[in-house]
């Protein structure tokens, strides 16, 4: 009586450990980078309404399981690779907590899942979950080992996101305002290169192959272009995108917000994980949360 009792026990307790292994997998905590969805609605002002706010959540949701089904399938390819890996050997499939077949075919249909719904709630929404998912893939398994296009690729997730949400409650964006989006995410792209060049020292190759075409004065460069680019275009967004001219006051936040990076990049070595960096350094989750309450604001002052 005794052992069926643990038997049960310890099924329940592998259960469990299964269930938390999948939602792992989906890693949740990089659905932050989907939050660029909600930019359609904070520039949208007058369309905030609670069906647009339900229409984004759930937008938002289902943006994030299917990239949560792209992490599944690189974990499933990479398993062997990350149990030689210091930390990634504790990701669920790696680590045995996760059967490989039960999370591809988890991540299949979670897959299907999310298109599905995505398509029903709007056809365009559905298209371009398609397309990002396809594009992730495409990073994965042939464009993250392509110089230069591995932090274009990156980048045009990005805008994909700010573009889904426009779509998800039917506003038209300014090209301006893509640009800013595509100028941004190429910050925080480069970024990302130069911090895993600074930590390898050297041992890049082993690492991820194309940091070999890399070098710290190259993404220097880089960023000095990318930098000076985001804050012109976003200046000029905000002075010629048919909204009040009161946007301008955001402009020294959004210098600020990416001169604290640069300072993080370079005097800190940080820059490898953005969302790590938004909650974790202080001044740069207040300067965010400032931004977001002073476009609110000007919008319902001003417009």
């Amino acid at each position: 009586m005794f052992s069926s009792r643990q038997d049960t026990a310890s099924s329940a307790v592998g259960n469990a450990g299964t269930v938390s292994g999948l939602f792992k997998l989906l890693r949740p905590k990089q659905w932050t980078k989907n939050l660029l969805l909600f930019a359609a609605l904070l520039f949208s002002f007058e369309e905030i309404r609670t069906e647009t706010i339900v229409s984004t959540v759930i937008g938002f949701l289902l943006f994030s399981l299917v990239a949560g089904c792209v992490y599944i399938l690189n974990d499933y390819v990479d398993r062997e690779r990350d149990r030689q890996h210091p930390t990634k050997k504790f990701r669920p499939i790696a680590s045995g907590q996760v059967n490989p077949t039960h999370a591809i075919v988890f991540g299949m249909a979670l897959l299907v899942f999310s298109l599905g719904a995505a398509f029903v709630m709007n056809p365009l929404f559905g298209v371009l979950c398609i397309v990002y998912f396809l594009l992730n893939v495409s990073y994965s398994f042939v464009l993250k080992h392509l110089v230069i296009l591995d932090m274009m690729t990156i980048a045009a997730g990005f805008v994909l996101r700010a573009i889904a949400g426009g779509v998800l409650i039917h506003v038209p964006f300014t090209p301006w305002f893509l640009i800013c989006t595509m100028l941004l995410s190429l910050f925080l792209a480069i970024g990302k290169r130069r911090n895993e060049l600074t930590l390898l020292e050297g041992n890049t190759g082993s690492h991820r192959k194309v940091l070999d075409n890399y070098s710290i004065t190259l993404l220097d460069q880089f960023n000095t272009i990318v930098t000076t680019a985001t804050i012109i275009s976003y200046s000029l967004f905000t002075f010629t995108s048919d909204r009040t001219i009161h946007l301008m006051w955001t402009i020294p936040l959004v210098i600020y917000g990416m001169f604290r990076y640069l300072y993080l990049i370079h005097m800190k070595n940080q820059g490898g994980s953005p969302d790590r960096v938004l909650f974790e350094d202080k001044p740069i989750l207040i300067t965010v949360i400032l931004y977001v309450v002073s476009v609110i604001t000007i919008f319902a002052i001003f417009e």
